[in-house]
Parts: structure tokens; C-alpha cells; sequence
């Protein structure tokens, strides 16, 4: 039963709050690491922290330190001006990835939308087509969700912005017969995370890059989710042996600051001149500091190394339980990025998890995405593993 104070908040929500998301009855008051409480002091261990935000955990140290010190500092600086920290952060993105150039904005969706208008510009007038996947998800703004492949977020909002077109994921006869005349990029989740942990195929990916060098179409990659660590890489893209030339990153990259960048190959760097594209709060010193230990992080704390091992370990569990439970249908994903496909019962699976302290997501309605904090440790994994197994079984 709700508390008084858990039903006050509740009712704020119901009186002052746009109705457009499906909230379960659970008022988060604080977090540390993969451990939250709710407002009447009962614990979870998330292991969907924030769609993956909170990478390193909630309230990481060396992020919040950051940011503090930042705010004492400066928090806000006009792109009419330079800042150090946007600086430097841009400098690790592009010393860390492909070595492009970075333009800064605030979430996922701004990024996709920045790299929309780079390739628009980049084929002048004359190629303006971009192909992306079925069950892909870049965004909620127009443009984002004409390029997402799944017609559920469309509805409403007709009509859609043209440009866009999506073929079935992994199918290179559809997606070489998809392009024409008009196409300027391909766009790729190279995990589909909403999409229900769908994984590109190597073969694909390499495909994908070597269609887009004969056609001069540029080779996008949503990296939202899978990018910082996540996959046990920096970035995903560097688990295919392929270079792309536009990345968009957010989520993690900020650990839970506002915080969204689109990486171009330097050959692009002059396309968007100023004055065609903007972000008012884009690079804040404020969340690039906050960037900046996350990157801190990783580096020191030995991050990438803890995402192989227990994201194998985390695998091999969840495998286990699938030659013991038939409800399961495939284990899906990489790294810390994994998905049980179930044959029914996921959103069951997933009020179980959340009634007995586990914070997972169910995407697709058949799909329990998992996606622990960088930092979760072997303890952690099979404490949440414990309560999955008991949800299965009551599938």
C-alpha cells in the first residue's frame, strides 16, 4: 500500500504533470551505485539505470565531484564564446574514436537531428534520403521518429516528415535495394536497445560501410545507448572493425547531466557552416565536466575490463537459466547490454522483478532488457539473478 507521502507525490503528477508517460507507483528519493530507495526508504538494485544514463551507477564520485565543482565555477557559457570544458571533452571524443569534430547538444534525439541536417547539407540539395532500420528508435522529435523503423511512435503525428525510409535489419539485398538516386546516409543502431537487443551482424556492418564508399553516402551510427563502455568497447562501433562517419552519442556520456554530441569525420567538418545548426545549452561547462570523469573513469577505474568480465559472466548466467527454463526464447546482446526473448509473460516477468527490488525494462512486449552499471559487480548480478529466476518461474 502506497504511504501518504508516496500518494502526495503521486498526486502532484496526476494534477500538474502531462500525462504522455506510463509511470509504475514507485517514487525514487535517492541512489547510490547500482542501489536506489524509494521515498519510504525500501531498496532496489536497478539494473536499468535511468534507459542506461547512469552508466557508471547513480551518483559516481568522481562525476559528482565534477559537477559540483563546475557549478561553484561557471555553469552556463554562450557557443558564441569558447570554453575549456567543451574543449576538452571534444578532444577526447575525437582522440578516443575516429578523430573527427563534435558538435554538442543536450539529448539523444538533438544529436540524431544534427546528424540529419549534416548529411542533408552534404548532398546539397540533390540527395537527401536517409535509410534506417525496422524495430530501430533514434529519438521522439519529427525527423526522429520518421527515421525510427517502428510505425507505433508515428501515430498521431501525421503527417511525418519525408526523407526517410526503413528496410528489415541485417538484410543487405533490402538495403541495397532501398537505395536510389536520392540516398545521402544509412543510419544503424548497432544494437537495436529499444528495438529488443537486436545485434547487427558483422558481415552486415562491413557490408554497410563498403555500399556506402561506392554510393559517397555517409555511414551514421546511433551509438545513444551502446556508447561509453556499454558493449565492452568505448564505443560499439569498434567491436565490427569499421570506421562509421557520423557517430550521435548521449545517455552515458553524461551520466545522468543533459548531455548529447554528434562526432563527424573531419572531411565533413566544413559542411555545416554558422549559422545552420544551434543548441543554446549545447557543451555546457556543467556537463562536459561532468563528461569528462565519466571518461576519467573508465580510464582509471579499469572500467572497460569490468564490462567484458561480467558482461561474459551476466551471459553464461542468463544462459543457464534459458536450458532451464523454456519461457526463455534466445539470449540476446553484448557486453552489458542483454536481452532475454521470451515466449510470453515478459511484462509478468517484469512486475515480479519490480515488486520484489529488481529494476529491469521490458521492451516489445516479449523482450526483459538488462543493462547494469558499468561498476556492477559479480555480487550484484547474482543477487538480481536470484529474483529473475524466481519471475520465471512464475511465467
Amino acid at each position: 500500500m502506497a504511504s501518504r507521502k508516496m500518494q502526495e507525490i503521486i498526486g502532484l503528477y496526476n494534477n500538474y504533470v502531462i500525462q504522455n508517460y506510463t509511470r509504475k507507483d514507485l517514487v525514487i528519493a535517492k541512489a547510490q551505485g547500482s542501489t536506489v530507495f524509494d521515498i519510504d526508504g525500501n531498496e532496489y538494485l536497478d539494473f536499468f539505470p535511468g534507459w542506461a544514463v547512469s552508466g557508471l551507477g547513480h551518483c559516481h564520485k568522481r562525476v559528482a565531484r565534477a559537477i559540483a565543482q563546475q557549478a561553484a565555477k561557471i555553469m552556463h557559457v554562450s557557443n558564441n564564446y569558447y570554453s575549456e570544458e567543451q574543449g576538452r571533452l571534444a578532444e577526447r571524443l575525437s582522440l578516443n574514436s575516429f578523430g573527427g569534430r563534435v558538435f554538442f547538444c543536450n539529448s539523444g534525439a538533438e544529436a540524431n537531428e544534427a546528424a540529419f541536417k549534416l548529411a542533408r547539407a552534404y548532398g546539397n540539395g540533390m540527395r537527401f534520403e536517409i535509410i534506417t532500420m525496422e524495430q530501430s528508435f533514434h529519438g521522439r522529435t519529427l525527423a526522429c521518429i520518421a527515421a525510427t523503423g517502428q510505425e507505433k511512435c508515428k501515430l498521431g503525428f501525421a503527417p511525418i516528415p519525408e526523407g526517410f525510409k526503413s528496410v528489415p535489419f541485417n538484410d543487405k539485398e533490402a538495403l541495397a535495394r532501398a537505395v536510389n538516386e536520392k540516398t545521402i546516409a544509412v543510419m544503424l543502431e548497432l544494437i537495436q536497445g529499444e528495438g529488443g537487443i537486436n545485434v547487427a551482424d558483422k558481415e552486415y556492418v562491413k557490408f554497410v560501410r563498403n555500399l556506402c564508399d561506392e554510393k559517397d553516402m555517409l555511414f551514421i551510427v546511433d551509438e545513444v545507448q551502446t556508447g561509453m563502455g556499454r558493449t565492452g568497447k568505448l564505443f560499439c562501433y569498434q567491436n565490427y572493425g569499421i570506421t562509421p562517419d557520423i557517430m550521435t552519442l548521449a545517455k552515458s556520456l553524461g551520466n545522468g547531466m543533459p548531455i548529447g554530441a554528434m562526432v563527424a569525420q573531419t572531411k565533413l567538418s566544413g559542411v555545416l557552416k554558422p549559422g545552420m545548426h544551434a543548441s543554446t545549452f549545447g557543451g555546457s561547462p556543467i556537463a562536459c565536466a561532468a563528461a569528462l570523469a565519466v571518461f576519467e573513469a573508465i580510464e582509471k577505474e579499469g572500467l572497460l575490463n569490468n564490462i567484458r568480465e561480467m558482461g561474459n559472466y551476466l551471459f553464461d548466467k542468463l544462459v543457464n537459466l534459458k536450458s532451464r527454463y523454456a519461457v526463455i526464447k534466445q539470449v540476446r546482446g553484448m557486453g552489458l547490454m542483454l536481452g532475454l526473448d521470451l515466449v510470453m509473460n515478459a511484462p509478468k516477468a517484469y512486475d515480479f522483478c519490480l515488486e520484489h527490488g529488481l529494476l529491469i525494462n521490458c521492451t516489445q512486449n516479449t523482450v526483459l532488457r538488462i543493462m547494469p552499471a558499468l561498476t556492477v559487480t559479480k555480487k550484484e548480478i547474482n543477487q538480481a539473478l536470484g529474483i529473475l529466476e524466481q519471475a520465471l518461474a512464475k511465467c
